[in-house]
């Protein structure tokens, strides 16, 4: 039996347009169409950096 995959999620930067869509689709996507659970990281590459997943 295979492991639930797990995808992580950030942004580096401002807000841009269309980033809250896109990062909708991503989320939906992976959520609905595979079967992946989706974990968001604050803070952007320094949040990623100071607490791994």
């Amino acid at each position: 039996m295979s492991r639930q995959k797990r995808i992580g999620v950030l942004t580096s930067g401002g807000d841009c347009a269309g980033l809250n869509a896109v990062l909708r689709a991503v989320v939906h996507r992976a959520v609905e169409g595979y079967g992946w659970q989706v974990v968001g990281i604050h803070n952007g590459t320094a949040g990623l950096l100071a607490r791994p997943v």
